[in-house]
């Protein structure tokens, strides 16, 4: 290497492993860092294929995704593993549901987060933003930021959710969905081994009290709704129980009504929270990103918070927002069993196979991605090109994330907010990578913030 190149500098990665696995390895690995489990070869190989307990594939081909994602989406549902961990919380909700339970429940809530609706809930996410700078303003020089974006997305999709509900108890449900995640969001030795789904895994047995209590909050929030009518500007409460299937007519009783506001509620606030933490640590991490995001927010927003009617002129916010995304996707580890005998980038694939999708891989892919672990929202430039199925923050098909562009527009609204009134900086506490559920910042993101002259 010539003296006078300097030494490239990663923000936070997770440490691919290069050596097979047993399975009492994997299943350590797997309750450690889900993320672990991927071989360091996966970043340069399309397909990585093995049998720890059962046969699995490795799936990073964009064409192979397509297949899986979009292509033939009913021979591909979601694995057991999925259910398993997902079902206590959340029911049969869309989330989790396979075929025409899935279809008819999509296209009852499909109206909900139609661009219109979705932008007429931005105030609360703008009065969100404005409370984050106050918060921020009062707070000391360190700031855990994941824990301030935790709590401002949180109360955005509480208030879209259950607006002017006062008896939901926001704080009981939180707590319940931390305790979930924290406590039985875990794969078990027993999903390593491919085990059926009655048998127990010991992990979970304990989270029954929790749950109840969370979906008791949620019961009785809705039927306090369903006494008391519409609130005048509909919230997403009111929309879901307005939405029905076009074809049958058939409307969301109030249990599908309760998992469906769950799901909502536990993707809505914790995958946006984490955008917002991992985005603010990388503007960070490199201090000439953050000056220009800095210059486009204040340019734009002054010493206002920004709307809706902003976005269009926040392009480099929005960069950042969906750098940040390829680099740590929230959703970062997907998986799927196969229904039928197939081929995938070439390889034979039979039934009960089980198909991951590590889009954590995918996305810090060297054949996909130009210096893959580099942070750089120039990747995300206007008219810069790339294979539909490189970048999945959000999936791909027919079962994308029906929430997609109500997260983007929070993630832009927050960030460019924070970034227009405070600097940020490393400081010596590192966030690590860490999945469990979603992908963590192990131990928060601990920045210096401090406010712009």
């Amino acid at each position: 290497m010539p003296l006078d190149r300097p030494l490239i500098r990663y923000p936070a990665r997770v440490p691919l492993h290069r050596e097979p696995m047993g399975i009492v390895a994997s299943a350590v690995t797997a309750r450690r860092n889900v993320l672990e489990l991927i071989p360091e070869i996966a970043t340069r190989q399309p397909m990585v294929s093995g049998k720890t307990g059962k046969r699995w594939h490795m799936v990073m081909d964009p064409e192979a995704l397509c297949q899986v994602l979009k292509d033939r989406v009913a021979d591909y549902p979601k694995s057991l593993v999925t259910r398993l961990i997902l079902e206590p919380a959340i029911g049969s909700s869309m989330f989790v549901a396979e075929g025409a339970h899935w279809r008819w429940q999509r296209l009852a809530a499909a109206p909900a987060f139609a661009q219109r609706h979705v932008e007429a809930l931005a105030p609360v996410m703008t009065a969100a933003a404005e409370a984050s700078v106050r918060r921020l303003a009062a707070s000391g020089a360190v700031v855990d930021v994941f824990a301030e974006t935790v709590a401002a997305t949180f109360e955005v999709i509480s208030d879209v959710t259950f607006s002017g509900d006062e008896g939901f108890d926001r704080d009981a449900v939180h707590q319940a969905i931390d305790a979930y995640i924290a406590g039985t969001a875990r794969i078990s030795v027993l999903d390593i081994l491919g085990l059926p789904g009655w048998i127990p895994r010991p992990g979970r047995l304990f989270s029954g009290g929790d749950l109840r209590r969370m979906k008791r909050v949620a019961d009785e929030a809705i039927s306090a709704r369903a006494r008391s009518g519409p609130r005048p500007i509909p919230d997403l409460l009111d929309l879901l129980r307005a939405g029905e299937d076009p074809e049958t007519h058939r409307r969301m009783t109030p249990a599908e009504l309760r998992d469906n506001l769950l799901t909502f509620i536990v993707a809505g606030h914790e995958t946006t929270a984490l955008t917002l933490a991992w985005a603010l640590y990388l503007l960070a991490f490199d201090p000439q990103v953050q000056d220009r995001a800095a210059i486009e927010a204040g340019s734009i927003l002054g010493d206002r918070a920004a709307t809706v009617a902003d976005l269009p002129h926040l392009t480099y916010i929005r960069q950042v927002v969906e750098e940040a995304l390829r680099l740590y996707p929230p959703a970062a580890f997907l998986s799927r069993t196969a229904r039928i005998h197939d081929t995938l980038g070439g390889r034979e694939v039979r039934p009960g196979d089980t198909i991951m999708l590590p889009i954590y891989a995918l996305h810090r892919h060297h054949m996909l991605w130009e210096d893959p672990d580099r942070f750089d929202p120039d990747r995300f430039a206007p008219g810069a090109v790339r294979d539909r199925f490189a970048f999945l923050p959000f999936g791909a098909g027919p079962r994308i994330c029906i929430g997609a562009s109500f997260a983007m527009q929070e993630a832009i609204i927050i960030l460019a907010t924070l970034v227009a009134r405070f600097r940020f900086e490393l400081t010596a506490r590192q966030p690590q990578p860490r999945m469990i559920l979603t992908l963590r910042p192990q131990g928060g993101v601990w920045l210096k913030v401090t406010e712009r002259s």
